[in-house]
C-alpha cells in the first residue's frame, strides 16, 4: 500500500512552525493539491498564507478538545493525508517533583490527541484510501531520563499507531509511524538539543515513505541507527502477522 503526494489534499496539525511547517511547505513543493494548516491560534500561520496562497487553508483546531477535533472533521470533506504532527515536550526526569503533571500533560496532546485525531478523520481516509502520518520518535523505542515523561508518551503514542496500522490495513488506509531523532526545532532546544538535522529532512522522508508504502520512517542519521538495530525485531513482531 503507497500513497503519492501529488494531488492531494493534506492537513497537518501543528502546521505553524519546525517539523510542521516543513511538512506543509514539501508537501506544496511536491505537488500537493493543497494543506489543512491545522492550528490551535490560527494568526501563527500567516508566514505560511503569504507565501502559498490559496493552496493552504488555515483551521482551528487543537487536538485536547474532541469537540474542535470532530469540528474540523466535519468542516473538511475531502482529506487524503493526515498528518498528526503536534506534540509537546515537558523536560522531566522521573523524579522530578513535576514529573506526574508533566506526563499528564503529554500524554494529553502526544497519546490522546492521536486517538481523537484518528478517530474523527477515520470516515474520510477510508473513503478515500488516504494515509494517516504519525509524528512518534525514537524515545518512544528508548527513554532517556531528562525527558522520561515525553518518552513514555510517545511509547504509548508508537502503540496506538501499531494498533492503527493493523485495523486501517483492512480498510485500505496507509500508516506511517516517523520516528525522528534530534531535529533543529524549539523543541529540541528544550530538551537541550542544540544540534540536531534540519526538519526539511523528515518532511522529504515521510514524502518518500509513503511513495514506497513504509511503515517506519528513521528519517535522520541518529535515528537511522536505532532502526539499523530494531529492523530484525520490527520485521519479526511489529509488522509480522500474527492473524494465524
Amino acid at each position: 500500500m503507497s500513497i503519492s503526494i501529488e494531488g492531494k489534499v493534506a492537513l497537518v496539525t501543528g502546521a505553524n512552525r519546525g517539523i510542521g511547517k516543513a511538512i506543509v511547505e514539501s508537501f506544496l513543493t511536491n505537488g500537493a493539491k493543497k494543506v489543512y494548516l491545522a492550528v490551535r491560534t490560527p494568526e501563527t500561520t500567516s508566514e505560511l498564507v503569504n507565501k502559498y496562497g490559496d493552496q493552504v487553508v488555515t483551521l482551528k483546531l487543537d487536538v485536547t478538545k474532541t469537540e474542535s477535533v470532530e469540528a474540523a472533521a466535519e468542516a473538511i470533506q475531502d482529506l487524503d493525508i493526515l498528518v498528526n504532527n503536534a506534540g509537546i515536550l515537558v523536560p522531566a526526569d522521573p523524579l522530578s517533583d513535576h514529573v506526574e503533571t508533566s506526563l499528564q500533560q503529554e500524554l494529553e496532546v502526544n497519546t490522546f490527541g492521536l486517538i481523537r485525531v484518528a478517530k474523527a478523520f477515520a470516515p474520510q481516509l477510508e473513503k478515500n484510501k488516504g494515509a494517516l502520518v504519525q509524528m512518534n520518535s525514537v524515545v518512544s523505542l528508548r527513554t532517556f531520563p531528562h525527558v522520561s515523561t515525553y518518552s513514555a508518551s510517545k511509547a504509548a503514542s508508537y502503540a496506538i499507531t501499531q494498533a492503527l496500522r493493523e485495523t486501517f490495513l483492512e480498510r485500505g488506509v496507509q500508516v506511517l509511524s516517523v520516528h525522528p531523532g534530534p531535529i533543529k526545532t524549539d523543541m529540541a532546544k528544550q530538551a537541550g538539543l542544540e544540534d540536531g538535522e534540519s526538519p526539511s529532512a523528515v518532511a522529504q522522508g515521510i514524502i518518500d515513505a509513503l511513495a514506497n508504502g513504509d511503515f517506519h520512517l528513521f528519517p535522520d542519521a541518529m535515528a537511522q541507527t536505532f532502526e539499523a538495530a530494531y529492523q530484525s525485531f520490527s520485521d519479526s513482531v511489529i509488522t509480522a502477522d500474527f492473524s494465524e
